[in-house]
């Protein structure tokens, strides 16, 4: 029972006359007007059920899924000012700003992006010697000999594209180039740049170039540039294809003034980055970083067991027996051998150091990562190198088969 007893009876005609409409929207708003607006929408939907274009039922179920609050009272009025004032230093204000939050913000020329000066330098790259003759040509000389430069009309803009197989030091090489140069150094990858807004993925690309032209010289380096440049015929989605057109027009746009910006990218999959990146004054100079050499892959591993204990290790034999390997190859042949070293460490209780045995025990267990992409890599030479942008990979692959 309720405290209308008008509503009590009414409820006991719907119930014996399911069927009498008029007298269900009564009851139904009778109900919206007492506040009972659940018990209102259940009336109205069983009207609107047998008739769903009645007007009445359906003007009711609005106002009872949207009810109008009252006023308050005037005696029920808050006094917000007394009660922050009593309880500040209890309930800190929901949107106040801290004192260390940073500020807000404000418009497009407020964003700033990650703009870092490297101290690594091509003397720290071990070995490569011909991959650093081609950085010497394509980046460093032009920029340390303006005059030669003047001379012969060598532009400081440029792109070039490294490309081989995973864990081979694409991205330190890019680090030593910035720090050659001395020059500030921004890494992009895809995160960087896609977002999912409309247009926003396109923004965010102009506002990185605009960052590296604003801090010039500078080295931008596109990470994993399959990802973001892949090609457009095989794009099913439309706003990946206009972010591939918007870094086009980055590299080379006639609005774009990318002098004294650098761009080297990198990618295990040339093949997959769509051709217009790769046409003259674009990414249009391609690099070969293959697996380290012997004399790098000695300074590797030196490198990774700088920090360890170590006895009797002769990293010219470590490195003759690693061919083919990585970098992060090596880095996991030195963690496995601290592996094994700590291992009869704890059996025994007596500390001892990572030796000979350990280094060629690791070598055996730990194979060489870059087999499956060479795989790939021989049917792209062998099957789609007409252009011969690929021969130095041809060239290196018939000499791996005779080694």
């Amino acid at each position: 029972m309720s405290d209308s007893p008008l509503i009590d009876s009414l409820v006991a005609a719907v119930e014996a006359r399911p069927d009498d409409l008029p007298l269900r929207l009564h009851l139904a708003e009778l109900l919206v007007g007492a506040g009972r607006g659940p018990e209102a929408i259940g009336h109205a939907a069983q009207v609107l059920a047998r008739d769903p274009a009645n007007a009445t039922a359906q003007r009711l179920m609005t106002s009872a899924l949207n009810p109008v609050a009252e006023p308050p009272k005037e005696d029920e009025t808050v006094d917000w000012a007394a009660m922050e004032q009593d309880l500040g230093d209890i309930v800190p204000p929901r949107f106040a700003k801290a004192a260390d939050d940073p500020d807000a913000v404000q418009g497009h020329a407020d964003r700033t992006f990650d703009v870092e000066t490297s101290t690594i330098t091509l003397a720290d790259v071990g070995g490569m010697q011909e991959v650093k003759k081609r950085l010497e040509v394509s980046f460093l000389g032009p920029l340390k000999n303006p005059k030669l430069r003047s001379l012969f009309g060598k532009s400081l803009r440029g792109g070039l594209l490294l490309y081989g197989p995973p864990g081979c030091g694409k991205t330190f090489l890019a680090r030593a180039v910035a720090g050659e140069m001395g020059a500030a150094f921004i890494s992009l990858s895809i995160t960087d740049v896609l977002a999912m807004w409309v247009g926003s993925s396109e923004r965010n690309l102009h506002d990185l170039f605009d960052s590296a032209r604003g801090h010039a010289p500078c080295v931008l380096f596109l990470d994993e540039i399959d990802a973001l440049g892949h090609k457009r015929s095989q794009l099913n989605s439309s706003s990946m294809r206009t972010v591939v057109n918007q870094l086009l027009t980055e590299l080379d746009g006639v609005d774009g003034n990318n002098d004294g910006v650098f761009v080297l990218a990198a990618t295990n999959a040339p093949w997959d980055i769509d051709s217009a990146l790769r046409r003259p004054g674009r990414l249009d100079r391609t690099l070969l970083v293959l697996p380290p050499d012997k004399p790098a892959r000695a300074a590797i591993l030196e490198y990774h067991l700088r920090d360890r204990p170590v006895a009797g290790v002769d990293l010219g034999k470590v490195a003759e027996a690693t061919e083919h390997f990585s970098g992060a190859d090596l880095a996991h042949v030195c963690e496995t051998a601290a592996e094994f070293a700590m291992r009869d460490s704890i059996a025994t209780g007596e500390i001892r150091m990572i030796s000979q045995q350990d280094m060629v025990a690791a070598a055996r267990e730990v194979r060489p990562s870059t087999d499956a992409w060479f795989a790939t890599a021989r049917n792209v030479a062998m099957f789609a190198n007409e252009s011969g942008e690929y021969d130095d990979l041809a060239a290196y692959l018939k000499k791996r088969k005779r080694s």
